[in-house]
């Protein structure tokens, strides 16, 4: 078995992390000042979101240099010290791979923009004329997954009204044109380049993207039916079109190349058949199904949501991958109902995602419990919010900086002023304060996660076997195994099933398993 088959990997936000310099914003240097606490959590893998060269007009995700540091995050110099560190506490590193599209202040863009429509500079992008007598009308139908058409039109050379270029995100954010040869042979310079200081591998945003049908095609459905579940059926033309196939095949040679290495692959496909064919064993080591995570709080749901992912890799050679939160969605504590009950939704569903076979993923602070923070106005900075005309209020909630000790405003994340503010329930939920506290979420985080490396009931196999429950329960363990996850989202206590209780996300009254928990038992 491959060492990610099954790693708890731990999401590192990198701007909300750890800041080492001051400046408010998380950095290389604080994600290495922290790595006994993660070392201590018990994870054994990172994943670091984009630190490199770039304008942060999506925070990282529009890269202006995929090899340098952006000076915000530190230099070369800093992420080699982090990954020589990390690996001394025995934690591997995994990064970022952007390959659907570049920052407007890549040099490749920039370029593009000084020179004539058909020239080589603008055959790495998606540069079109626009449709009517004039121009005007932007060249298809597409929209982008953040708001709005999915073409912006720019100023000939000469300073006329000229084509349109293609972004699927914000239009800092122009698609990278993956038929152009020069397009892959800069992401192979780029891969070779981290695998060369030692990352031990990639997770690739956009994984369903790059490759677009020829003709760029309007969609045939309305864009708000699209942008549901971007990316989730063939149907859509963006996204998960066949030729993506082979840049994976490509990327997995150069993996091959480094052993012990990976790739990990954000895919938003519906269909279990096409999410396998990302899987094969020429293409990713592993995809990110995030059905669990967008599951109710109800037993029925998260059996449905775990077997569907279970199916989507059962005609694989790899592992089912899960996980409950990121970057891009809304925390447990407050997706699940916030206040108390959320809270203690939270906890059980972790015991859940926990107790599965294959790779987890825990995004940075949903080990202290952190709920959603409701943010003033003034201070959102994700680019959703401009694009949708300030109608959707974006990602920022759940991207707060982590508390490690102390007050306001900086709670030891930063000395200076954290670039979201941290609220004032943030003191309560202290990384400092939860280590000394049995009871806390962090303290159940730990135990969970040491659990789930030595106890023998988690040696058993892939496939889960489910028990009879009552309504609004469930059940399972893994095939082979002697241990057995409960949950109860009902509104009642129920019977415990038989066997010596390990672990629980809350107290456990007369041997009963009240609501809103779950049980670990042996």
């Amino acid at each position: 078995m491959q060492w990610w088959q099954e790693a708890v990997v731990y999401q590192i936000y990198v701007r909300s992390f750890a800041d080492g310099d001051g400046d408010g914003v998380g950095d290389l240097g604080g994600i290495r000042s922290r790595l006994g606490y993660l070392e201590l959590l018990g994870v054994d893998t990172l994943w670091l979101t984009p630190f490199y060269t770039s304008p942060m007009a999506d925070h990282g995700y529009d890269v202006a240099d995929p090899r340098g540091v952006d000076p915000v995050f530190g230099d070369l110099d800093a992420f080699d010290a982090l990954v020589e560190a990390a690996h001394e506490h025995t934690l591997r590193i995994t990064v970022d791979l952007v390959p659907n599209h570049t920052s407007s202040e890549h040099e490749w863009f920039r370029a593009a923009l000084d020179s004539a429509p058909g020239s080589p500079e603008r055959a790495r992008y998606h540069f079109k004329p626009g449709r009517g007598a004039t121009g005007d009308d932007p060249p298809n139908n597409w929209q982008s997954v953040f708001g709005g058409s999915a073409w912006t039109r720019v100023a000939d050379p000469d300073g006329g009204q000229g084509e349109w270029y293609l972004h699927l995100f914000s239009p800092d954010q122009p698609d990278l044109n993956w038929s152009n040869p020069e397009v892959w042979a800069d992401l192979e310079k780029t891969m070779r380049f981290w695998l060369d200081r030692g990352v031990d591998g990639f997770r690739l945003d956009v994984a369903h993207g790059m490759s677009k049908p020829e003709g760029l095609p309007n969609a045939l459905y309305p864009p708000s039916k699209l942008l549901a579940d971007a990316g989730g059926d063939r149907a859509d033309p963006r996204f998960n079109h066949a030729g993506v196939h082979e840049i994976h095949r490509k990327i997995r040679s150069v993996l091959d190349a480094y052993p012990g290495r990976m790739t990990v692959g954000e895919l938003r496909v519906a269909d279990d058949n096409r999410f396998a064919e990302y899987l094969r064993d020429d293409e990713l080591h592993l995809g990110v199904d995030v059905r669990l995570a967008k599951a109710p709080f109800d037993a029925a749901a998260v059996r449905e949501a775990i077997e569907r992912t279970l199916a989507a890799v059962a005609t694989t050679s790899t592992v089912p991958t899960w996980t409950l939160a990121n970057h891009d969605m809304s925390r447990p504590a407050s997706r699940y109902g916030g206040g108390a009950a959320g809270g203690a939704r939270a906890r059980a569903m972790a015991l859940v995602l926990l107790a599965l076979p294959g790779t987890v993923y825990v995004y940075t602070g949903d080990e202290l419990g952190l709920p959603d923070v409701d943010l003033p106005d003034e201070a959102l900075q994700d680019p959703v919010w401009e694009r949708s005309g300030h109608k959707e209020r974006g990602r920022d909630a759940n991207r707060v900086p982590i508390p490690w000790d102390g007050g306001q405003p900086g709670y030891g994340f930063t000395t200076g002023v954290p670039w979201l503010p941290m609220p004032p329930e943030y003191g309560a939920l202290t990384a400092a304060a939860q280590l000394e506290d049995t009871a806390s979420t962090l303290s159940l985080y730990r135990r969970a996660i040491e659990l789930r490396r030595n106890h023998p009931g988690f040696k058993g196999g892939s496939e889960l076997e489910w028990f009879g429950a009552p309504d609004g329960c469930l059940a399972f363990r893994r095939a082979g195994s002697t241990l057995v996850c409960a949950l109860n989202t009902s509104k009642a206590s129920v019977p415990l099933p038989p066997g010596e209780v390990l672990l629980s996300s809350g107290p456990l009254v007369n041997g009963m398993l009240p609501p809103d928990t779950a049980a670990w038992l042996a």
